[in-house]
Order: structure tokens, then C-alpha cells, then sequence
């Protein structure tokens, strides 16, 4: 039985609702066959979500820590490749903090790469006939900010787990009055569903083009 940790936030910058939550706690309810699901809820405030995700890893003890949050006006579930040691904010965080040009952890790499196989994770929700593309920039707000933490967790003082983070669009009730994409909660539960499968699955990514011009 493979271990899986997933997280979402709580809404933020005014949203009554946050799909990455809503998604999470969804797919948690529906554990593939061979895999077992955790959510938990982090705050969306600099420092506290790291004490949380910390928390989180340590009562669940998984294999695979998969972080998730909203990107407001992305049009599909984006799996994220690269998480920067940065913390830049461009809007407060839910306890007030705008840190501006700070390290995630001082001292800490420049960057880290998820431990997912995040071009495998995209084909298989595709094939599942989900939208999906890989990213290479999870910001520099608490969605990448939680993703350097988490990463840095497992490279310093959890050898062996895994971990990466994934996007997922507004919900439609957040957009009734606003021209932006959504995505239904349930379309990216399962697609959070699909990629657990396929990181419990598979170390070793697909050799496949995934970069990008911009």
C-alpha cells in the first residue's frame, strides 16, 4: 500500500472556496485500488503552512507528498516542475504578510525539482481525458512557497520521499462574473486521483518534450 499525502489550501485573496482543497478532500474520498489517500488543509500563510505540511508528513508518515493550489486563470491542471528558494508576494498572505524578496529557507538551494514524474503525471491525466500541462513555475506566493518547503523537507530530513506540487483552475462558482477558465472540482479530483496513480506507479519520467519559449 502506497502512502499518499494530499494537500490543499484554504481560499484566499477573498474567495469564499478554494478548488485545491475542495479537489483534494474529494480524491481522498475515492482512493484508487493499492493507494492511501490523506488530505489536509493548510493555512495560506507564509511560515504556518510549512508548520502544518510538517505536521501533516509527519501523523501520515507517506510515500508521496503531493501539495496542491489554485492558479486563478489557468486553463488546466498544471503539474509543477521547479520550485524556487523565493518569496515575493504580490498580494498579502491570510495573516497580512507580504514578504518581498525573501528566501523560502535561508541558505537553502537556489532551487529544487519535484521527485515526480511530472511529464508521466500530464500524459496520464491527458489520456484520461482531462486537460493538463507541465509548468515551470509555481509563482512566488504560498503554492510555491509550500512546494520549496516540502521539497526541502525530503531532501534534508526525509530521504526517500517523494514529492511534488500541481495547479488546478478556479472553480466554476468562482468565475459566474468573470471571463476566466474553470474547471469542475470533481474533473480535478480526479485528475489528482490519475497522477497518485501514476507517481505510486513509476519513478522514471517519459523522455517526451515538455519545455517551453516563455
Amino acid at each position: 500500500m502506497t502512502r499518499v499525502l494530499l494537500t490543499g489550501f484554504e481560499p484566499f485573496d477573498g474567495e469564499t472556496v478554494n478548488p485545491s482543497w475542495q479537489a483534494v478532500r474529494a480524491a481522498a474520498e475515492r482512493p484508487p485500488e493499492g493507494i492511501e489517500l490523506t488530505a489536509a488543509q493548510l493555512p495560506c500563510v507564509f511560515g504556518a503552512a510549512l508548520d502544518a505540511l510538517r505536521a501533516a508528513v509527519t501523523a501520515t508518515g507517506p510515500d508521496i507528498v503531493l501539495c496542491v493550489g489554485q492558479a486563478g486563470g489557468r486553463p488546466d491542471v498544471t503539474v509543477e516542475r521547479v520550485a524556487v528558494n523565493l518569496d515575493d508576494a504580490r498580494i498579502p498572505d491570510n495573516a497580512g504578510a507580504q514578504p518581498l524578496d525573501e528566501p523560502v529557507v535561508p541558505g537553502g538551494p537556489a532551487a529544487y525539482f519535484a521527485t515526480l514524474p511530472v511529464k508521466a503525471c500530464v500524459a496520464a491525466v491527458r489520456e484520461a481525458g482531462l486537460p493538463a500541462s507541465l509548468s515551470h513555475t509555481a509563482g512566488t506566493f504560498v503554492c510555491n512557497h509550500v512546494f520549496y518547503g516540502l521539497m526541502h523537507l525530503a531532501a534534508t530530513e526525509r530521504p526517500g520521499l517523494r514529492g511534488g506540487f500541481v495547479h488546478v483552475p478556479y472553480a466554476p462558482e468562482q468565475v459566474t462574473d468573470r471571463a476566466l477558465p474553470s474547471l469542475p472540482v470533481a474533473a480535478a479530483a480526479e485528475a489528482l486521483r490519475v497522477i497518485a496513480i501514476t507517481a505510486a506507479g513509476r519513478t522514471a519520467d517519459l523522455r517526451v518534450v515538455g519545455g517551453a519559449t516563455h
